[in-house]
C-alpha cells in the first residue's frame, strides 16, 4: 500500500499541495519484475515515470547490436526520455530495462499535458529535472567522445564495487556499460590484471589494488585510449 507518493520525491514533495492533491488524483502505480522491458523503441509514451521502488536502467543498441548505457534512474527520480518523448510526441529511441523489481508511479498523458498548461509549479518542476539528466546525458557524449577508455574502465570498475572489493560482470556487460565493443574491455581488463589492480575470473572481478586503480583512472596515468 502506497500512501503519498508525492512525499517520495524531490520535486513533487515541494510543489502546492493543490498541484499534489492533483497527482495523487491521476497518478497510477504499475510494478515489474527484474528484467521487464519497462519502455522499447516500439512504444508511444503515454505516461510519465515516477520511479518508487527499484533501479531502471535505460540504454540504445546500434544497428550492430552494441549497447551504450545512458543513464539509470533511480528510486526517487523521473525519466527524462519519458519526458521528451512525451513533448514530442515521438517513440522511444532507446530501452528501459527494470534492473530491479520496480514500482513507478505513471501519470497519464492528458494528465500531464493538463498540469503541465495550468500548473507553473509543475511546469518548473518537470523541466527542472528535464535539464538535469539532459546535462548527464551530455556528459555521457563527452565521455564516449573523448574520454580515455583505459580511464572510463577503471572509474565504472570503482563505481560498480563501491565498498566491495568483487564486482559480477560479464567483459560484455561493462562494454555495454561503457559503448565500446568486449574486445577493447577484455584487453584493458588483462592490462590491469597484468599491473595488479585485479584478479580476474569467470564473471567476476576482483579490486586487489584499489587506490593504484584509482589513481590511474584520475587520470595520472593513462595507459591507453580508445
Amino acid at each position: 500500500m502506497i500512501g503519498d507518493w508525492t512525499e517520495r520525491f524531490q520535486g513533487t514533495a515541494a510543489l502546492p499541495q493543490s498541484v499534489r492533491d492533483k497527482l495523487m488524483q491521476v497518478a497510477r502505480i504499475r510494478r515489474f519484475k527484474a528484467g521487464d522491458q519497462v519502455f522499447g523503441p516500439s512504444n508511444i509514451p503515454d505516461n510519465l515515470f515516477f520511479l518508487y521502488e527499484g533501479r531502471l536502467r535505460v540504454s540504445q543498441s546500434s544497428e550492430s547490436g552494441r549497447e551504450i548505457v545512458l543513464y539509470r534512474v533511480d528510486a526517487g527520480e523521473s525519466c527524462v526520455l519519458t519526458t521528451a518523448c512525451m513533448l514530442a510526441e515521438e517513440a522511444y529511441n532507446a530501452e528501459g530495462i527494470a534492473e530491479t523489481d520496480v514500482v513507478a508511479i505513471v501519470l497519464p498523458k492528458p494528465a500531464f499535458d493538463r498540469l503541465v498548461a495550468e500548473e507553473e509549479a509543475f511546469r518548473k518542476f518537470v523541466f527542472a529535472a528535464y535539464s538535469r539528466r539532459l546535462i548527464d546525458l551530455l556528459r555521457v557524449v563527452d565521455d564516449v567522445a573523448f574520454g580515455h577508455m583505459d580511464v572510463r574502465l577503471g572509474q565504472r570498475l570503482l563505481e560498480m564495487a563501491g565498498t566491495n572489493k568483487e564486482i559480477v560482470a560479464t567483459h560484455q556487460q561493462l562494454a555495454s556499460e561503457l559503448g565500446t565493443a568486449r574486445e577493447v574491455v577484455s584487453r584493458l581488463l588483462q592490462d590491469f590484471q597484468k599491473r595488479g589492480f585485479i584478479a580476474l575470473s569467470r564473471g567476476r572481478i576482483s579490486l586487489i589494488n584499489k587506490e593504484a586503480l584509482r589513481a590511474m583512472s584520475s587520470g595520472h596515468s593513462s595507459l591507453i585510449s580508445r
